[in-house]
């Protein structure tokens, strides 16, 4: 599993300065507030607010002020000077400045009194316009108020976490489901934050504690002939299957990691064989340059898909081969490096400088490949500029490299006239998903 980012709260700007005192000061001691009514004794309560929707300019901004301190906050600045709202129950008010009174906004506000909201605490959301001014001036205005301050990077999630309503795993998916960039990588998170990942810890959890039960009453009670036959032999087996199980489970060769940063999709092979070609059409814009000179791909190029869903990282290298300019030689060996990272390699070979025949042309890509990869398992062999080839021997080679035994998938392309590249995109996704 991944460290946990921050996931909510701590989004702002130049209203952080606003809510500070100068040196000296207790930390977050901040302004005193014209707000009628407000106890004195909130002054101090640990109440946290903080932009909770993305910043920059948009329709909708969502503040979020979690802690005892909300209903005050709620009070000064939406003018409910006796009842609360109805929990749960958004209406639109004026958003208002305790100090000066100066309407800010027009928004809804909602109520979510302890322990029915996210953190399990107090909480008001206020939903406002999402220009730059407006949430600015809001920010300033809660941090007015008694015992509010700005929330920490993941505070509102950690308080969620600390009250029960969220486990580790589930702040985990949430987190991941937040940063989530593809269909795969959204069902993954959701499936992670709805708690799969935390009932199957618990049910380990729960199985070893009943072995360990077990064992302990045969320790303490085998004398007096009160455990039956045969426990221990249970429990043996019962945590030989156990083991087998985590064994398993930790043996997914890094899947849940690859479908969150992204599968690395490395194009290798000699020089002008058309490898920056084809990372252009993958990602359908001129990512690197193409040229006829050898040796044009000097370090790496990167750019991000989404591949049928699933995060890609595909990687242009240097061209494999010896070389006397020292620049190149540093893109080779970087090429060379990258290739040994890589979860997937993409083999690319000029078609031209097949042999005809089927069999010498197989043996000239078995020691091609070895060549260029320290493991064939994870590969796919890209015979580009296949529009050079003549339409009979194009098609032999397409039909017959296929049952060669000892390559990869074999798949024959063209970036000049796109012949191919349908096939081989569905041959590569399906290569990505099943990584």
């Amino acid at each position: 599993m991944l460290p946990l980012r921050p996931v909510c709260g701590g989004i702002w700007r130049a209203a952080v300065h606003t809510v500070r005192m100068s040196r000296g000061a207790p930390p977050y001691r901040l302004f005193s507030s014209t707000c009628d009514g407000a106890p004195a004794a909130l002054a101090d309560a640990d109440t946290i607010f903080a932009l909770s929707s993305g910043h920059g300019r948009c329709g909708v901004a969502v503040v979020r002020v979690s802690g005892p301190a909300s209903a005050t906050a709620l009070r000064c600045m939406a003018g409910f000077t006796q009842r609360l709202p109805p929990p749960r129950t958004a209406l639109l008010r004026s958003i208002t400045d305790p100090r000066s009174t100066e309407v800010l906004d027009r928004g809804l506000v909602l109520w979510f009194p302890a322990p029915r909201s996210f953190s399990g605490e107090d909480s008001v959301e206020f939903h406002i316009h999402g220009g730059p001014a407006v949430v600015t001036a809001v920010l300033q205005a809660l941090g007015s108020v008694p015992g509010l301050r700005p929330a920490e990077a993941g505070e509102f999630t950690r308080r969620a976490f600390q009250a029960g309503k969220l486990g580790l795993t589930e702040v985990e998916g949430l987190g991941d489901l937040i940063h989530a960039e593809t269909e795969a990588q959204r069902r993954q998170a959701l499936r992670q934050m709805s708690g799969e990942l935390g009932r199957l810890y618990q049910d380990w959890s729960d199985r070893l504690k009943r072995c360990l039960a077990h064992v302990e009453a045969f320790i303490d009670f085998s004398e007096d002939e009160l455990i039956e036959d045969g426990v221990l032999n249970r429990v043996d087996v019962s945590v030989s299957d156990l083991q087998a199980e985590i064994e398993r489970h930790l043996k997914d060769e890094r899947r849940g990691e690859r479908l969150r940063s992204g599968v690395q999709v490395v194009i290798a092979g000699a020089t002008n064989a058309g490898k920056s070609s084809l990372l252009n059409k993958l990602c359908q814009r001129p990512a690197a340059i193409v040229s006829p000179i050898a040796g044009t791909t000097r370090d790496v190029v990167e750019t991000a898909l989404d591949l049928g869903g699933f995060p890609v990282l595909l990687s242009d290298t240097a061209g494999l081969r010896d070389s006397s300019d020292l620049v190149e030689r540093e893109g080779v060996r970087r090429a060379r490096e990258r290739v040994e990272q890589a979860d997937l390699t993409l083999v690319v070979v000029d078609s031209a400088h097949l042999p005809s025949e089927v069999d010498r042309a197989a043996a000239f890509l078995r020691e091609h490949l070895r060549s260029v990869l320290p493991d064939t398992d994870r590969c796919l062999l890209v015979l580009n500029k296949a529009d050079l080839l003549p339409e009979k021997q194009r098609q032999k080679l397409d039909t017959e490299l296929r049952g060669v035994s000892g390559l990869p998938a074999v798949r024959l392309i063209s970036c000049q006239t796109n012949e191919g590249l349908k096939a081989f995109l569905t041959v590569l996704h399906s290569s990505v998903k099943t990584l």
